[in-house]
């Protein structure tokens, strides 16, 4: 088993391995700056996913926030291998490409929202009320 380097952060490494350079976990790349969590939106290109940051925005004229998001393309190790819809946490690294000034450290689990939640228990009372068929 290779070793896992410490990055500097309290996070779980992951339980795979990887040969890649740029992984914080098994590689040389080197972690700064800043973190923050957001959802994987896609994984289509080889080892770079692109992710959502919702935040909000105060408007000062009207006193009220306003929800926004950006998208950012960061890199994802093989060993960790975010799919779309997984909470991930992302750090701050050097220029890895054009696009690419972060990666991502560790999976934190799949996105739940309230509406996805209330789907699930409509399927489940019209599946009560039909007797459990579908």
């Amino acid at each position: 088993m290779k070793k896992v380097r410490d990055i500097g952060i309290d996070a779980k490494h992951p339980e795979n391995e990887c040969e890649s350079v740029k992984c914080p976990w098994h590689g040389s790349l080197k972690t700064r700056g800043r973190i923050f969590k957001g959802t994987v939106n896609s994984s289509k290109p080889s080892e770079t996913s692109v992710i959502t940051l919702d935040y909000f925005n105060y408007i000062k004229k009207y006193e009220r926030y306003e929800r926004k998001s950006t998208r950012i393309c960061v890199h994802n190790p093989s060993c960790i291998s975010a799919k779309k819809g997984d909470v991930v946490r992302v750090m701050e690294c050097r220029p890895l490409s054009k696009s690419k000034r972060f990666v991502i450290v560790e999976k934190l689990g799949k996105e739940t929202t309230k509406m996805t939640e209330d789907v699930k228990t409509q399927k489940e009372k019209t599946q009560e009320k039909s007797g459990g068929k579908k």
